[in-house]
């Protein structure tokens, strides 16, 4: 799962899935989930992010993580 900021459209990409979106709905104004091309769900896609979440802090409880990386933008 990968969290991706995009700062000159303030928007938040959560990717769930290494697959590619092949179809995408909007399910309430701002924010769009893409599923692949079997329907599963592969990503969320949140505008106007720093207005609907805290930017500046990342809390995970309980993840089984094998690895965390940080990289900056």
């Amino acid at each position: 799962m990968k969290l991706k900021y995009y700062p000159e459209t303030d928007s938040l990409y959560i990717e769930l899935a290494e697959r590619p979106g092949a179809d995408s709905h909007e399910v309430v104004p701002g924010v769009v989930l893409d599923f692949d091309a079997e329907g599963r769900l592969v990503g969320i896609d949140v505008d106007h992010a720093s207005q609907v979440a805290n930017l500046s802090r990342l809390q995970a409880e309980a993840l089984p993580l094998q690895s965390v990386e940080m990289a900056r933008g």
